[in-house]
């Protein structure tokens, strides 16, 4: 969600000051009503990444989005473009019978896939549909004849990893941060721009809740409660995804910093003949 403008307390994009400190990238780059998918990250960051080697400096990518890390340093299938008649037949579709019908398509006709989507995640539920009537063949048997074996770059993986009660204490300080940060006004000067709170990168945690107690679907103790609930979940099917990556070295924190870094110097060292 960095990627769009406007939208900055909500994604905890880095301030002016630590931009000053570090050269940053990716970041604010197309407006909320813009498409912008895993691989358009993965052009723009394979180049930033190659403008990076270049003057001999060493790139950190910093995230939390498996998708599109997977997609940088392993690569993509090539998927067919996208069908706007077959999406809003696929959104009516869930508009009628609830994005659950929606789900139990997909569970039918692409249960492998099914497995690895989210039942609410609408997005990529309508994109595994899509690909598997444009193609005839499912997206999981794409993806598996792809392998994932696109791999430009030697990489360490290091996933920080908390107690699990002290992450959640975490979420709900994080909340209340970005509140007291104006995430309200941020959100009130988007829609005064003319973006609609229907578009994707306002569906996102944060957003989606403040969204609707502006536009007066929820109270203000629900949305709050809904961003600290929502963001918990979303951390656990986080934390989900990666444990199925076994490159990624898990650093307990906040006792394990020198841990973290004695693996980055090792890696960095050059090799010895």
């Amino acid at each position: 969600m960095q990627v769009y403008r406007y939208l900055d307390i909500g994604t905890s994009k880095p301030t002016p000051a630590q931009q000053e400190i570090v050269p940053h990238h990716l970041l604010s780059i197309v407006n909320p009503d813009e498409d912008f998918s895993a691989a358009q990250f993965m052009a723009r960051a394979r180049q930033a990444i190659a403008d990076i080697t270049a003057r001999g400096l060493i790139p950190l990518v910093v995230g939390g989005t498996g998708l599109y890390i997977r997609a940088l340093t392993r690569g993509l299938f090539t998927a067919p473009e996208k069908s706007e008649e077959l999406r809003t037949a696929l959104r009516h579709t869930a508009e009628q019978g609830g994005k659950e019908s929606l789900y139990k398509l997909l569970q039918e006709q692409d249960p492998l896939s099914a497995q690895k989507i989210n039942p609410h995640d609408v997005v990529r539920i309508i994109r595994a549909l899509e690909v598997l009537y444009l193609t005839g063949a499912p997206i999981s048997r794409h993806q598996q004849a792809h392998a994932f074996d696109d791999t430009p770059y030697n990489v360490l993986k290091i996933g920080l990893m908390r107690d699990r009660s002290e992450l959640y204490h975490r979420i709900e300080e994080r909340v209340e941060r970005m509140i007291g940060e104006g995430l309200r006004e941020e959100v009130q000067s988007v829609l005064a721009r003319g973006y609609t709170s229907s578009l994707k990168p306002l569906q996102s945690i944060g957003y989606k809740q403040m969204a609707a107690f502006i536009e007066g679907h929820r109270s203000w103790e629900e949305a709050v409660r809904e961003m600290k609930r929502d963001t918990k979940r979303f951390a656990k099917r986080q934390l989900t995804w990666f444990r199925h990556d076994p490159d990624i070295a898990w650093i307990m924190l906040p006792d394990a910093r020198d841990e973290a870094a004695i693996k980055m110097k090792n890696f960095l060292k050059p090799e010895i003949n």
